[in-house]
């Protein structure tokens, strides 16, 4: 193993801290990336060259994490693999944050600034993912490089596919193609059985052609750039694609070929993509799986995608994402929706410091920090936040000398500050996450705001230790 530096906490203090330019425009090639960031940031990569079984890689990046650790993982040596797997990426935020070319602090307006900067992809004539192409008897998933990742999964999982579709003919005008993640399992040698359990855009797709008796072609893409995969994890509307977004991310348009029988455009530089079709009409078992929400999750929409044809790189690797409630997984979600709404809340809410959604509350939680404003103003900004991201179920709103990047700092606000009578209000009956163990069969859930602002009438002083001192401390400590 080579020793990496530490992981240092996030601090993302002012979403607007950071003034984004423009950058040059980023190489799409997920090796690329590797080669670069490892020789740009060797004390940030861990690689692995001892045998291990697949189990083996969550363990890893679990145990960094209960180090204080997060450094990207390179596995060159896993059990029953012939390529290497690349996982816990996205762990760091200070590592997605060099992807776009700012520190921590500037990582919500760089996202935002570079997203609004979307633009269609450019199709071109090859790429690498068409080094082999199979179909028909050749197809066999069984031979994809998977790991299973928990002890309690039901099996190796797919945990980093993003499922493309296009707009088929019959949507809607102004309807647009779909990324989304979703995780499958190889059912049989030539289907997958996955669960479109976030009823987003893929799902709407699908009822579309459930409706006209269709089945709906897509492409799943195994191992893409992580820009392109931050992209997939954005929160668009119907008549946006993440694609575009992608470019926005890469300073450039994303590069794609289309797939053979179905014309989806796919990033040409993945490592393997598996074309096929989800039939409505057809079901299969998945689950459980390791969730964000540190369950075991069996709630499912059991679909299956039929593979038809397999693009892939000759010597593909496995880029995975660690499932579960690890920084892994939650970061690849939460840095598009908390950038979205760090926007919108300084739109509305200028008095807005910061915005954090913390490890510990999963995707649940999340935490605002403000400058002292006039009554109330602490309750409306927490109800902006409950209203408009869906899987928030608890909000609290703390100073802005409070760090909300670390618990401990939220949870003394709370108990010092909070008056529970006066400073808690809950809502109920709300749609939430099906993923959410303690929700309802339906997913609704309630939810709470907690003021745990010093509010006018508060006379506390807090304590203070001279800077001197503390560059006293720091120096006898080394």
């Amino acid at each position: 193993m080579t020793r990496t530096e530490a992981s240092q906490n996030p601090q993302a203090r002012d979403p607007q801290a950071h003034d984004p330019q423009v950058r040059d425009p980023q190489p799409q090639d997920l090796r690329e990336f590797l080669r670069t960031y490892a020789a740009e940031h060797p004390d940030d990569v861990l690689t692995v060259d001892e045998k291990i079984d697949g189990e083996d890689v969550a363990a890893l990046a679990m145990e960094l994490a209960r180090r204080g650790r997060d450094e990207m993982l390179v596995c060159r040596n896993v059990a029953g693999l012939s390529a290497p797997v690349v996982t816990n990426v996205f762990a760091s935020r200070r590592r997605v944050a060099r992807l776009l070319g700012t520190g921590p602090a500037g990582l919500h307006a760089a996202y935002q600034a570079a997203s609004a900067r979307a633009c269609e992809p450019r199709v071109v004539a090859d790429g690498p993912v068409l080094e082999v192409v199979e179909s028909g008897a050749d197809i066999d998933l069984a031979t994809l490089p998977l790991i299973q990742h928990f002890a309690s999964d039901r099996g190796p999982y797919i945990t980093s596919g993003i499922i493309a579709a296009e707009a088929p003919s019959y949507a809607p005008p102004g309807r647009a193609g779909n990324l989304s993640y979703h995780r499958s399992m190889v059912h049989s040698r030539d289907e997958l059985a996955t669960s479109l359990h976030s009823r987003g855009h893929l799902w709407q797709l699908l009822r579309m052609a459930e409706e006209r008796g269709e089945r709906l072609p897509v492409a799943l893409v195994l191992g893409g750039h992580p820009l392109f995969m931050l992209a997939a994890s954005a929160r668009l509307g119907a008549d946006q694609d993440e694609r575009d977004v992608a470019g926005g991310l890469f300073g450039a348009p994303l590069e794609v070929v289309r797939t053979p029988k179905y014309g989806i455009r796919v990033p040409a530089s993945a490592e393997i993509v598996l074309e096929g079709y989800i039939d409505p009409a057809r079901h299969a078992q998945e689950g459980p799986f390791g969730e964000f929400s540190g369950y075991s999750s069996d709630r499912s929409t059991n679909d299956v995608l039929t593979v038809e044809t397999v693009l892939r790189r000759s010597d593909a690797l496995l880029m995975d994402v660690v499932g579960g409630n690890t920084d892994e997984h939650l970061n690849l979600a939460r840095i598009p929706r908390e950038s979205e709404m760090a926007q919108k809340l300084r739109e509305r809410f200028p008095e807005v410091t910061a915005l954090y959604y913390p490890t510990s509350g999963t995707h649940f939680h999340a935490y605002v920090a403000m400058r002292a404003s006039r009554p109330g103003q602490a309750r409306q900004i927490m109800l902006g936040l409950l209203g408009w991201d869906p899987y928030l179920k608890t909000v609290v709103a703390v100073d802005e000398d409070v760090d909300v990047t670390q618990d401990a700092q939220v949870l003394w606000a709370m108990a010092t500050h909070l008056q529970p009578h006066r400073d808690v209000f809950v809502v109920d009956g709300l749609p939430g996450s099906p993923l959410d163990p303690s929700s309802t069969a339906n997913g609704t859930t309630s939810r709470m705001a907690l003021d745990a602002t010093r509010g006018a009438d508060f006379h506390g002083v807090r304590i203070r230790v001279a800077e001197e001192r503390m560059a006293t401390a720091r120096r006898l400590l080394g």
